[in-house]
Formats: structure tokens, C-alpha cells, sequence
């Protein structure tokens, strides 16, 4: 999902952990995943079922799968998954992380099982250093989301982001470490612009697997950028683990102010991400130009949120895209296209009237 193989690929290293990472999502791994899934289940079910037989291909016989009870069908998924798996003849096991019961202890718990016991300052040790990786990416892909749609050269942007990624990944200390993230944030900021640019801002929102997987949601975020769009996501795997691993003060207070704006339309938690999702639209209505909705295709609570999004007062345009297997990608970038185009009418029109005015 996204970068998250590089903060657990740099704890399992420390743990001197046998480990295999799944190829990059692909093809491959939604037909695989699709071929064997219960046809009415989402892409994110799919694309990770995939990904588990594509791991169990390369010799993995125990699958750690981040996951919690709640009341999206997530919290049941391991165990659909690992009955397939055992009936394509795989004798493999899942550990699901069950992040949403008791956080980081839980977390550490599972960890000091794979880790074959580790003493607990080794375990704490290389998991700090992979939450650094973490926040090193995700400060980097921030940048690069403002550079992206101002760059004079399309495509710099994504070329050291995937320099930097890699450079991250490889990094086997601190001081490694943050030599490569100054190295990368001093290029991005060289980068050449368009400095009289005024981008559109779109927000991106809805289910946290495609918001975050590239692949499942056609890799949206580099298409708006090339559309001359800056990208505001409302979600990082960071800001993720801060709230769902530790308590106050890491992250549940902004979790709080977007369900405190969403509530006047959605008073209760509805599964997933769909309460986040109205809260999204109507936090940052002032400040995003249009926000962009993404739903795996029959996810009951994005299915909530999409239709209570055209009632708020706050009026900001949405597209709501929902992801799955039959969608292809040229009718989705179609779609992109028109929205832009319409985010890009109302802007000029607004100026038209202030121009008036004043």
C-alpha cells in the first residue's frame, strides 16, 4: 500500500527478520486478487489478496496484515483471505495487526513474536527508525505535490520523488538517513517553476486503501498534477500510524475537528473513512478550489458519504470516482479532465466578479 513497504522493511531488517516484499501492484495483482474474491467485495480486499498470493509465490508462509474490529467489513478480511489462500493450497498463516484494539502495545506485541523474541530496546530502536523513514517520505511527497503542477520540466517532480524513495529506502542509519532527506528537499526546492502559476487546489479524500495505493485509484494524484492541479490529500500513512497507534497529543485532535465539522450532517461513526470523508468537504470548503472523492466501488460508508456531500451548505465542487476492476483508466482521466476544466470556469468567474465589484 503505497510506501509503506519502507518503514517495514527497515524494522524487519533491524530484526534481522527473513522477509519478502510483494512486487509493486500491478495487473497482475488485481487479476489474481479478482479471480479468486467473492465478486461483491472492494478493490482493497482484491489488490491485498493479490498481493498475499503474489508473497506466498515468492515463499512467505506468515502474512502481517494491518488491520481492526470495527464496523467496515476490513476487520474480516484476513480471515476470508487466509480460508482462500488455504484453498489455493498455500500453508500459510495471517497475523492480523490489530492496530485499533490496543495501539501500540499491540503493535510491539506482534512485532516481538516475528522478531523471535528480540529484547524490547532492539524492537523499540528499529521501529523508531522506521516511523523516521515514514515521516522522511511523507514530508518529501508533500513537497513534491506543490512542485508537481508548477514545474517548467513535467515530470521532474515525480523522477526525484522516486529517486528519493528509493534513496530512503537503502538508508541503513541515521545519519544516511538525513543526509538523503536534506539531499531531495534541497533539489525539489530548486526545482525550476512557473513562478506567476496560480494552481487550482483539490483536495483528495474517501477510503484510506485507494486514497493511498496509487494503482487502485490510477494513480490520480500525478494526473491532476499534470493538469497543472496541487494536490492536498487528507490522508499520509504518518499521520495514520500517529492516531491509530498511540493516544493524545499525536493526532486525534485534528481527527476530532474534521468529525466535529462533519457533524451537523453525519452524527456517528459509519464504518471506514466515510465520516472523515464528509468532514473533508466541509473543513476545507474555504480553502480547496474542489475535492476529489474516492470509493472503492460498493463501500458502504464512501456510498454514505457521497450522497450526504450534496447537502452540506458549503459548496465545493466533488467528483466522486469509484475504483474497481471494470473502470478503465481513460474514462477516469476523461473525467479529471472535465472536472479541472469546470474548477477552472468557476475560478475565473469569481475574479471576473470581484474585478466588477471592486
Amino acid at each position: 500500500m503505497g510506501n509503506l513497504y519502507v518503514p517495514c522493511r527497515a524494522v524487519l531488517e533491524q530484526l534481522g527478520v527473513d522477509y519478502v516484499i510483494p512486487p509493486v501492484n500491478s495487473q497482475r495483482t488485481l487479476s489474481l486478487g479478482s479471480r479468486y474474491s467473492p465478486e461483491g467485495l472492494c478493490i482493497p480486499f482484491k489488490m491485498t489478496l493479490g498481493n498475499m498470493i503474489e508473497a506466498a509465490e515468492l515463499g512467505a508462509n506468515t502474512l502481517l496484515v494491518p488491520g481492526g474490529y470495527g464496523i467496515c467489513r476490513l476487520g474480516y478480511y484476513t480471515r476470508v483471505q487466509e480460508q482462500i489462500l488455504h484453498n489455493l493450497g498455500y500453508d500459510i498463516e495471517i497475523i492480523q495487526l490489530g492496530v485499533s484494539e490496543r495501539k501500540f502495545l499491540g503493535m510491539m506485541d506482534i512485532i516481538k513474536r516475528v522478531s523471535n523474541d528480540s529484547p524490547w530496546r532492539r524492537i523499540l530502536s528499529a521501529f523508531r527508525f522506521g516511523l523516521s523513514k515514514l515521516n522522511a517520505v511523507d514530508q518529501i511527497e508533500r513537497i513534491v505535490q506543490k512542485v508537481r503542477p508548477v514545474e517548467l520540466i513535467p515530470g521532474t517532480a515525480n523522477q526525484l520523488y522516486t529517486r528519493a524513495v528509493q534513496a530512503i529506502d537503502n538508508a541503513d542509519d541515521y545519519d544516511t538517513l538525513k543526509r538523503v532527506k536534506a539531499d531531495y528537499l534541497g533539489q525539489l526546492k530548486h526545482v525550476a517553476i512557473n513562478e506567476q502559476a496560480r494552481p487550482l487546489i483539490v483536495g483528495v479524500t474517501g477510503e484510506f486503501y485507494v486514497v493511498l495505493e496509487p494503482f487502485s485509484s490510477f494513480d490520480i494524484e500525478r494526473e491532476l498534477g499534470k493538469l497543472g492541479v496541487e494536490v492536498r490529500r487528507a490522508t499520509f500513512i504518518s499521520g495514520w500510524t500517529k492516531f491509530s497507534l498511540f493516544l493524545n497529543p499525536f493526532g486525534i485532535n485534528e481527527k476530532s475537528r474534521i468529525h466535529k465539522a462533519a457533524y451537523p450532517y453525519l452524527k456517528r461513526d459509519i464504518g471506514g473513512d466515510g465520516w472523515e470523508s464528509v468532514g473533508e468537504k466541509v473543513l476545507h470548503a474555504k480553502e480547496y478550489d474542489g475535492l476529489i472523492h474516492l470509493a472503492p466501488f460498493t463501500c458502504m460508508p464512501e456510498i454514505i458519504a457521497e450522497n450526504i456531500m450534496p447537502s452540506t451548505k458549503e459548496q465545493m465542487p466533488v467528483l466522486t470516482i469509484l475504483c474497481d476492476e471494470q473502470i478503465a483508466k481513460a474514462g477516469v482521466l476523461t473525467r479529471l479532465e472535465a472536472f479541472v476544466d469546470l474548477l477552472e470556469r468557476k475560478r475565473r468567474k469569481q475574479n471576473d466578479q470581484l474585478r466588477v465589484t471592486v
